[in-house]
């Protein structure tokens, strides 16, 4: 059975946020639909707001704290993303970018990721548009086509006729999951092993 990996960066300030919230009904969707397709699955949820002071010496020491460089080494490592900001001045937060901006450039090529945001008013929405999705596309990921903005009344119940957050949410899983179908490119490959000389030039006798 194959195994996804999937990394959930939440940038939410408040404990508990509506970052968080959303982060999290994103990965049960996620969650849920690649097990029902029959993936092995493994969910890790980041908190940037619990590693922003390493994100912060990071930038002044250029060294990663170990806690901050165990997340790193996960986001590299994972098969998909899920990223979650609050809007802040019609933009994500400066603690995601942030952290965006400690990764190597190179570690995200090819990944798939899913967008998402929330706000105080709906008028913040098109973030996901004009803010997130140029910086992933910059970073060569592979973004789903729906991302998800949830308001302050997407927590409650839309008797609107709309679509809801909930509909909304397992869409947008729905196409993340298609681009984690078959051969990740941004897999990061498996370190080299490395043989002892012996077993080498054993090797290379026995070609003889």
């Amino acid at each position: 059975m194959e195994s996804r990996r999937i990394t959930v960066l939440s940038a939410g300030l408040g404990v508990p946020s509506s970052s968080r919230l959303l982060a999290d009904q994103l990965a049960a969707s996620v969650e849920g639909q690649l097990r029902a397709a029959g993936y092995n699955v493994a969910v890790d949820i980041v908190e940037l707001r619990d590693l922003a002071v390493d994100i912060a010496n990071n930038f002044v020491t250029g060294y990663a704290a170990p806690r901050l460089a165990e997340v790193i080494a996960g986001v590299e490592a994972s098969d998909g993303i899920i990223a979650v900001t609050p809007v802040f001045s019609a933009s994500y937060s400066g603690l995601f970018k942030s952290f965006i901006d400690v990764l190597d450039p190179k570690s995200l090529d090819g990944k798939a990721v899913l967008l998402g945001a929330t706000g105080g008013t709906d008028r913040h929405q098109m973030v996901l548009d004009y803010a997130l999705r140029p910086l992933f596309s910059y970073l060569r990921t592979r973004i789903a086509a729906t991302g998800v903005f949830a308001g302050p009344q997407d927590w409650g119940t839309s008797d609107d006729g709309g679509s809801s957050l909930a509909d909304r949410i397992d869409r947008a899983a729905g196409e993340f999951i298609r681009l984690l179908e078959g051969p990740q490119p941004g897999r990061k490959p498996a370190p080299m092993e490395s043989l002892p000389f012996e077993q080498l030039l054993a090797g290379i006798s026995g070609n003889n």
